[in-house]
């Protein structure tokens, strides 16, 4: 990475690294350390170890502390509705982690800099360099900016597929089904698009890189407009 993107980055998330080797680390998928045969630990992997755990601390943490009557099964719940790949991977994108990232060239062009297990792990990794080089105190200022913003939303979108099913089967005896409607895009970039219907009715339209991700997202558009599958 060139020391201008390095900078731009640490401007974008309000963070001045002492350490620039640390981050750059963090910005290093093994894919472009093993194509520039990059010495063994010059890749994100043993950074991101180390975020994972900073991360579960965090979080167990704010939920122990935020949401004191909750029992420890709807914590667990929460934290892993937090802590999940898609969850990371789009906070990541707020901060368009993506573009920050040292990648190979065939990962580069298959759509490497969106896939949701790179920028997850990315994330996590960011999270373990800024312990290191910050301490606890600032990794929780970053996590609390970026990631514990809007919590119920991302607890929601998490679990929306879960949650409108039990919401349709609590007022309706119609099924709830999840239609493809359009499938575009070369093979290693196809993005799909899936609607939620309840009886007839479209309830919920979402786009994803994956059939799965599709009908989640579908499924967490209709639990925010639930008002109108109550009517």
């Amino acid at each position: 990475m060139n020391q201008s993107n390095q900078e731009d980055f640490q401007k974008r998330i309000k963070i001045r690294f002492h350490d620039q080797k640390l981050l750059t680390t963090a910005l290093t998928h093994s894919s472009y350390a093993n194509e520039r045969k990059l010495p063994r630990g010059k890749d994100n992997e043993r950074l991101e170890f180390l975020g994972d755990a900073v991360l579960e601390l965090i979080m167990s943490d704010y939920l122990f502390k935020t949401y004191r009557d909750e029992p420890e099964g709807k914590l667990t719940k929460m934290r892993a509705s937090l802590v999940c790949e898609p969850t990371l991977a789009f906070c990541a994108k707020d901060i368009a982690l993506g573009d920050y990232l040292l990648l190979s060239k065939g990962e580069d062009l298959t759509g490497g800099r969106e896939r949701n297990s790179i920028l997850s792990d990315a994330f996590e990794a960011v999270i373990g360099a800024v312990y290191l080089d910050q301490g606890f105190e600032e990794a929780r200022k970053f996590v609390e900016t970026y990631l514990l913003q809007d919590v119920d939303e991302k607890v929601l979108f998490y679990d929306a597929k879960t949650s409108l099913q039990e919401l349709v089967q609590s007022i309706s005896k119609e099924s709830l089904s999840y239609i493809l409607t359009k499938e575009e895009g070369p093979d290693h970039q196809k993005t799909f698009t899936v609607e939620a219907k309840l009886g007839g009715k479209v309830i919920g339209t979402g786009a994803g890189r994956s059939k799965k991700s599709a009908e989640q997202m579908a499924a967490y558009e209709a639990m925010k407009h639930k008002d109108r599958i109550l009517r």
